[in-house]
């Protein structure tokens, strides 16, 4: 019996590199040629890797909500909850070594929403699971007297999503400085 042969590629980091790629080109910004060629695979490995554009895609995405929650989490143990909450607008901005500054899930859900495709509601699904990130943190300052009881927890979470996805936006113009708006919502936050 022979063993079928071990793929010659790292399929972690082939989804790493695909997740870039699809966050700065967007869905129908980047071909099936253009992920061949990108992370050097012929149509069959391609194919035996990840099935289809849209499985990949789907991994892509997946790793970047889970990187974002995680990030998160890590920012929470270093900084405590609100700590981490305020430090993420700044750290948003001074971000270069990203592909674009903005939401690759907000991008993907605006680009594939008018579609009807299934590949916006993974989308939306991954914002919510950030979201309930958001509002435990929330909580977690509420539990540690950081920030008022008075306030819904999720409807922080809300509008501090909604602020930061701005952000992202914002810091990808010239005309806008960013990082006094990222310094206005981590200062928001201080009113709590």
């Amino acid at each position: 019996m022979t063993m079928p042969r071990k793929p010659a590629y790292d399929r972690d980091a082939l989804i790493a590199q695909a997740r870039d790629i699809f966050w700065r080109h967007g869905w129908a910004g980047t071909s099936l040629k253009d992920l061949e060629r990108e992370l050097k695979l012929k149509p069959g490995s391609f194919y035996a890797a990840f099935g289809s554009k849209d499985a990949l895609y789907a991994l892509a995405m997946e790793r970047y909500a889970q990187d974002g929650v995680a990030n998160m989490m890590t920012l929470a143990r270093e900084l405590g909850p609100l700590g981490a909450l305020k430090a993420q607008p700044r750290l948003v901005v001074e971000a270069s070594e990203l592909p674009t500054r903005a939401c690759m899930l907000s991008k993907t859900y605006a680009e594939l929403q008018a579609r009807g495709h299934e590949l916006a509601g993974q989308a939306r699904t991954h914002m919510v699971a950030m979201k309930t990130c958001f509002a435990d943190l929330f909580r977690r300052a509420q539990k540690a007297g950081e920030i008022g009881t008075e306030h819904d927890p999720d409807r922080l979470a809300a509008r501090y999503q909604s602020d930061l996805l701005g952000l992202r936006m914002s810091a990808e113009r010239d005309d806008v400085n960013a990082s006094e708006i990222a310094a206005d919502i981590a200062a928001d936050l201080d009113r709590l």
